[in-house]
């Protein structure tokens, strides 16, 4: 136990080591989680054995014979954690555990007792080592470069690598430093998971120490990309970081979809074409709607972009006469205008008469105000209200006058007279004074918004005129009233 406490120890070190690196490229950072299996036999022969050592054969001699030389634990028994260095390097920090059976085709329990070599020095498995399952604990640093790139260009499924690093590793209580050789292949079924499969070869410093190789199957997961708006570009290729954008412009916005980034879109929210900078061309005369003052309309340049159907040099919108070439000072027609109403003197009836085009050129009559236009005025009118006593318009009736007033503008030759009653409670002289000066403070009102005041008369009638029964309180809040008619 005491040697997983050191290998959770070296992990933490290896991982700040990591972190001390500056971030540098997409989800630098990989955990792994898998299985590892130890092979001592196809490491090659040592001094004095020959090919029929049961311990040792020819290097990489039957380097997949599972059943017969590896030690496997059935459980979870690697635990990495990289760190991408760049330019195709990665980092990691390496913890494994296992149980040694055998060394070769020999139990463990068979060569723990007086196995030595040609000249009776002890070898790995002796009794250096003794008892039927040995603790295998291993950490390690390794530096691995990525072929997948070269292979299959960025982002394919296959990533070869290769590797050197170093390590530690204990079989019992006896510890011996290693270097390593490393080859493996990630198979990625995502952008961030992969299925890894590696072969280590560990060479032992020490005389005692056993050569062997590790092999491991794991599933990586890598991590640690930030991509700030979320469009899918992580930051470090994002030259737009803090707006979504589309990878096909380094995370940059397309906001309208025309192909133009909006940085070189002088239209973004528009679609529009690389020709005019992004922007529209709606109407097909080589001039963008920008800088086309009709652009909807095939014009010439010459006239922003509007049409001049008579050549005349005046745009057809200010054209009166637009398919008959005539001067400026004719609004752009052979014929004059008199009284410049844009009805010209051959169809005007009153050439020296500003007029409209439905009265033949003549001023339009009036509109005349109506009994239901009255009826109209005096629902408004019937809601003004005013505060206990006073002729104070209150507020909530601004509203109302604001009608009343839009009404009587609708006809310029009309004036009103404006009523003012009261009900028969108070005396009569107080009746009269308040009915003015409340039908003297509507006039003023609607002067203030707008009415010419002469068009406006006020009279109070007190409580001479009800229009219901004093004698109950419906009866008298229909007395108190504003009346408008039409002054004759």
């Amino acid at each position: 136990m005491k040697h997983l406490n050191s290998i959770l120890v070296a992990a933490l070190v290896f991982l700040v080591v990591g972190v001390a690196n500056a971030q540098d490229e997409n989800n630098p950072w990989a955990i792994e989680v898998g299985i590892n299996a130890v092979d001592t036999f196809p490491t090659g022969l040592r001094d004095g054995q020959n090919s029929s050592d049961l311990q040792n054969g020819e290097l990489f001699e039957e380097y997949f014979n599972v059943n017969d030389h590896w030690n496997i634990l059935p459980s979870v028994s690697k635990l990495s954690v990289g760190r991408y260095i760049g330019s195709g390097f990665s980092f990691t920090g390496v913890g494994t555990i296992n149980r040694i059976e055998k060394f070769g085709d020999v139990p463990a329990q068979e060569i723990a007792t007086d196995a030595v070599d040609v000249n009776g020095v002890a070898v790995a498995g002796s009794a250096l080592y003794s008892g039927t399952e040995l603790t295998y604990y291993g950490l390690d640093g390794q530096i691995t470069y990525s072929l997948r790139d070269l292979i299959n260009g960025p982002g394919g499924w296959f990533d070869p690598s290769i590797g050197i690093g170093g390590g530690y590793t204990w079989i019992d209580d006896i510890g011996f430093g290693t270097a390593n050789g490393i080859a493996g292949v990630k198979f990625w079924l995502a952008e961030n998971l992969a299925f890894n499969l590696q072969s280590t070869y560990k060479h032992a410093f020490e005389d005692y120490g056993v050569k062997h190789f590790q092999h491991s199957a794991g599933v990586l997961f890598k991590f640690g990309g930030k991509d700030t708006d979320g469009d899918g570009v992580y930051d470090v290729n994002d030259e737009c970081p803090e707006t979504p954008g589309l990878a096909q412009f380094n995370g940059c916005p397309d906001t309208d979809l025309d192909g133009i980034e909006d940085r070189q879109d002088a239209c973004p929210n528009t679609p529009g074409v690389a020709e005019f900078n992004g922007c529209p061309d709606t109407d097909g005369d080589g001039i963008a709607d920008p800088q086309d003052a009709c652009p909807t309309i095939a014009g010439l340049a010459s006239m922003n972009g509007c049409p001049d159907a008579d050549g005349d040099g005046i745009t057809d919108a200010d054209d009166a006469c637009p398919n008959e070439a005539g001067p400026k000072a004719n609004n752009g027609c052979p014929w004059a205008d008199t009284d410049g109403d844009g009805i010209l003197d051959k169809d005007d009836k009153c050439p020296n008469e500003v007029g409209v085009a439905s009265n033949n050129g003549c001023p339009e009559a009036a509109p005349q105000v109506t009994v239901e236009i009255i009826k109209q005025l005096n629902d408004y009118s019937k809601t003004i209200l005013f505060d206990t006593g006073k002729s104070t318009i209150r507020q909530e009736s601004y509203g109302v006058l604001q009608n009343i007033a839009d009404i009587m503008k609708e006809y310029p030759d009309a004036s009103f007279l404006i009523e003012g009653h009261t009900d028969s409670q108070g005396s009569e002289a107080t009746n009269n004074k308040l009915s003015n000066n409340r039908a003297a403070s509507v006039r003023t009102y609607l002067t203030t918004i707008g009415m010419s005041a002469n068009r406006l008369s006020s009279i109070g009638y007190g409580e001479s005129r009800p229009i219901a029964d004093n004698k109950t309180k419906a009866g008298r809040q229909q007395n108190r009233r504003v009346e408008i008619s039409l002054r004759k």
